[in-house]
């Protein structure tokens, strides 16, 4: 079983993340881990903390010699804004007067109700741990999935859908074209199509103008995923289950789709489903399709296709100019505290999602084909790809 968790807050001295159970023998590239982390920080309408950050993974155990060895993985990103906290968030007691108080919740945001779960007095600690800022430890192990599963031959990446109102219209980008953007060295807002990006750049100009911040919809894209990970059998093992939760388990996350998922519940079935044919075997099976509107997946198991998965992304809660909010002390009205943030986050957001699908599909592949080392998990999945090109 592939598990794993983040630790750290958004201000502390590190973030933290742990894998536990994937096979020995898997090559670690450290620049390829580095990279991920740079393609989360970068985008169109990304805040000052940014400029602040360069994230770069130190893995203290777990691999040795650049492959793993079978034990569990720990990784450290150290936050260089530490420097600016130390006195405000001290382990130890400290000076009370140095705290930095959240002292009236942001709309939107898990301020409110995770000071009245945990009984605080006020949001500092709540922020601390609910920000974005804990995406880029799953980016770090996400990258790592992503190795394992390139092992395999599959591909996972993304791009923008919509910033605001500004979207691409009608095109399903091959997996080529996304592929593309990954290799660029400037990121604008990570979609296809040059001219709607240019009106997605237009949607954050006109946001940074009046003091608010604007969401959008981000697409993952698995490539060459092969049929038969995930199953029908039980409901929390559905591949499009676990899929959904991880995604929506991101920051700002309010919706998940699957492939034509939201508009194939107001068409008819002869509009929706994907015909099924039989010619030359051109992927694991000869089995082909006329398109792909179940995104990958039928019935909780995958079917040969690209999986996609969209991320609906609500605009981020912190906002230049703030919206009406209570004071935690007083209780009177002011406005929302503000600190430091972004505009629009939408590219980083499809990052911090790949790297949730590609610990899915790792943690689905692993159940499948098992293995303690790669040589055996490879020699696994050889066996089925025969069994499918035979089937």
């Amino acid at each position: 079983m592939l598990r794993y968790f983040t630790s750290g807050e958004s201000h502390g001295e590190a973030l933290l993340a742990f894998l536990s159970g994937l096979p020995a023998g898997l090559a670690v590239d450290q620049a390829f881990m580095d990279r991920e982390l740079w393609r989360r920080q970068q985008g169109y309408g990304r805040g000052g903390r940014m400029k602040i950050e360069r994230d770069t993974a130190h893995i203290l155990s777990g691999v040795r010699h650049g492959k793993t060895i079978g034990s569990p993985i720990s990784v450290i990103l150290q936050n260089k804004d530490w420097k600016n906290w130390t006195e405000a968030l001290p382990v130890e007691v400290g000076d009370p007067e140095k705290h930095k108080k959240v002292a009236s919740p942001r709309p939107g945001h898990a301020d409110l109700a995770g000071a009245l779960k945990y009984n605080f007095a006020e949001a500092r600690y709540v922020l601390e741990r609910a920000s974005a800022r804990e995406s880029a430890a799953r980016v770090a192990i996400g990258a790592l999935a992503k190795l394992f599963l390139l092992e395999l031959g599959i591909g996972v990446l993304s791009h923008v859908i919509a910033v605001g109102k500004a979207s691409l219209e009608n095109v399903q980008p091959s997996w080529e074209q996304i592929h593309d953007l990954w290799k660029k060295d400037e990121v604008l807002l990570n979609c296809v199509d040059p001219e709607a990006e240019q009106r997605m750049k237009g949607e954050v100009d006109k946001i940074l103008r009046t003091g608010d911040s604007v969401g959008g919809i981000f697409e993952v894209v698995a490539h060459n995923v092969p049929p038969g990970l995930g199953t029908y059998a039980q409901w929390d093992e559905r591949l499009d289950a676990l899929l959904a939760g991880a995604v929506m388990s991101l920051q700002a996350v309010k919706a998940v789709e699957i492939g034509a998922g939201v508009t194939a519940a107001t068409a008819t079935g002869s509009e929706v489903h994907d015909e099924i044919g039989y010619g030359e075997a051109v992927g694991f099976t000869g089995f082909t399709r006329n398109r792909n509107n179940a995104g990958g997946i039928e019935g909780g198991v995958s079917n040969g296709e690209d999986i996609r998965v969209r991320g609906y992304l609500k605009p981020i809660s912190t906002l230049r100019r703030p919206l009406q909010s209570v004071d935690f002390a007083s209780r009177e009205p002011v406005k929302a505290a503000y600190e430091r943030s972004d505009v629009c986050v939408v590219p980083a957001a499809g990052v911090a999602a790949e790297a949730m699908v590609a610990l899915t599909l790792a943690r689905c592949a692993l159940e499948k084909f098992g293995g303690d080392s790669m040589v055996e998990t490879l020699r696994n999945f050889e066996g089925y790809r025969q069994q499918l090109k035979s089937y």
